[in-house]
This record gives C-alpha cells, sequence and structure tokens, in this order.
C-alpha cells in the first residue's frame, strides 16, 4: 500500500487496526486488489489523509493563490501563513492549490512554491510526518513523543498534533501512515490528557487564525470555514481581498 512517504505492507495495516482480519484474507486470496482496498474511504483516510487547507480562494475574483503567494502579496501576515504552511508540512505535503501538486519540504522549495527563508521552519515541521530523533537512543520517534520529550515547545507541537488529527489522524512516523485514536494510545504516539486538551478547545489551543474575521481558532475550525475545490478536491480558505 502506498502510506504517506513509503509503502506499508498489509499487516502493519492489520495490527493497527485499519485492515480487518477478514480484508487480510481475502487480500491473501486474492479476491481483492490492494488497489481496490487503497481505494476505500475508511482505509484511504489512514493511508493517505484528506486535505490540509491547501490554500486560499481569492474574493470575489475566486482566484486560486498558494499561502505563500498570498503572503508575498501581503494578503496574510507572515504569523498566518506560517502556521498554515507547518501545519501542511506536518500533515504529510506542502501544497501547491493552483496545479494541485503534492510536495515534500525540499521539493516545494526546489519549485519555488515556498520560499527558502522557511526552508529550515518547514523542515522542522516536517518531521512530525518523517519522524524527530530521539537524542538519546538515536530512534525515530513521534511528534507526540517528541513533545514529551520537550524536543519541542508544547504550543507549537498541540497546533502541529491537532493538524494530523484534523487531516485523518496522528502520523506514525516509523510506518509512515495514520493511526485510528486507539492504535495511537497503544503506541505511545498519544494519550487520554492531549486528547482532552484537543478535544476541549480553549484559548491556548487556538493556534490558527482566521484572516476575515480576525478570530484565534483550532485548525477544524479553520477547516470547516473552507471550500473544496471542484476541480481538485483541496480545501481552499475563501479570503475577501480588501
Amino acid at each position: 500500500f502506498d502510506g504517506i512517504r513509503q509503502k506499508v505492507s498489509a499487516e502493519k495495516l492489520a495490527d493497527a487496526g485499519i485492515l480487518s482480519k477478514e480484508s487480510l484474507d481475502k487480500l491473501a486470496k486474492g479476491v481483492v486488489s490492494v488497489g481496490e482496498l487503497s481505494q476505500r474511504e475508511d482505509i484511504k483516510k489512514y493511508l493517505q489523509g484528506k486535505s490540509s487547507i491547501a490554500g486560499l480562494l481569492i474574493k470575489p475574483t475566486n482566484q486560486k493563490m498558494s499561502i505563500y503567494e498570498a503572503m508575498k502579496k501581503k494578503l496574510l501576515s507572515p504569523g498566518t501563513a506560517l502556521v498554515l504552511l507547518e501545519a501542511q508540512a506536518a500533515s504529510g505535503f506542502i501544497i501547491d492549490p493552483v496545479r494541485n501538486a503534492r510536495l515534500s519540504v525540499n521539493e516545494a522549495v526546489r519549485e519555488g512554491v515556498i520560499g527558502p527563508e522557511l526552508h529550515n521552519k518547514m523542515l522542522s515541521a516536517e518531521r512530525a510526518v518523517t519522524g524527530y530523533k530521539d537524542p538519546y537512543t538515536g530512534d525515530k520517534i513521534s511528534l507526540f513523543q517528541a513533545m514529551m520529550k520537550e524536543l519541542i515547545v508544547r504550543e507549537h507541537g498541540i497546533r502541529l498534533l491537532e493538524a494530523q488529527i484534523a487531516t485523518g489522524g496522528i502520523i506514525d512516523p516509523v510506518n509512515s501512515h495514520r493511526l485510528p485514536v486507539e492504535a495511537a494510545y497503544k503506541r505511545g504516539y498519544f494519550d487520554e490528557e492531549m486528547n482532552q486538551v484537543l478535544s476541549d478547545p480553549t484559548d491556548d489551543t487556538k493556534g490558527f487564525f482566521d484572516p476575515n474575521t480576525q478570530e484565534n481558532l483550532t485548525y477544524l475550525q479553520l477547516m470547516e470555514r473552507c471550500v473544496t475545490d471542484p476541480d481538485t478536491g483541496l480545501c481552499l480558505l475563501p479570503l475577501t481581498d480588501q
């Protein structure tokens, strides 16, 4: 199966509770193909996830624009643009909504979708997908584990975790796919307390900003204000050009 950045075996998906035993048997017998299973919504959402907030839809002209370009044109403040781009990187890819391309951070810089001045910040956010390195053991650890070990600031980590959950689930950096909450608990990639923090948003956890209304929101709330681009299925935030 195609995971976020690498292939994932059917066994690993079954371990995480994403593939049922029944599907695994059917796959082994050749009754269903990997391709067919990959297209099933309940499996697809853990393999690839849903679109993060991919870009902006400028009103009233309905022009699609990437977040970085909107920042360059002063339609978004650098702070607002940065957290939206970090959320993209932490949930899998930097997105170019105009060309409908999903890129790794290095590719995005190379192709000019984001500027070189953001390169290091974005690489750091991308580790939420590819894994952080535990300084003591050298092991690859997840975003939540890196927060627990204080390798990243709590507020920052909360924003990135929230973006992962809003786009389909917490990412397992070792196996390169998303996890149902139960499996994330089991693997130590999430816990009850953090789940509580995220499901009961206070001002501390509203790390995102709606440029239209000047409100602080959670990522999920901001996503709910987005529209789906009919051509690409990407999630775009409408922005009225003042």
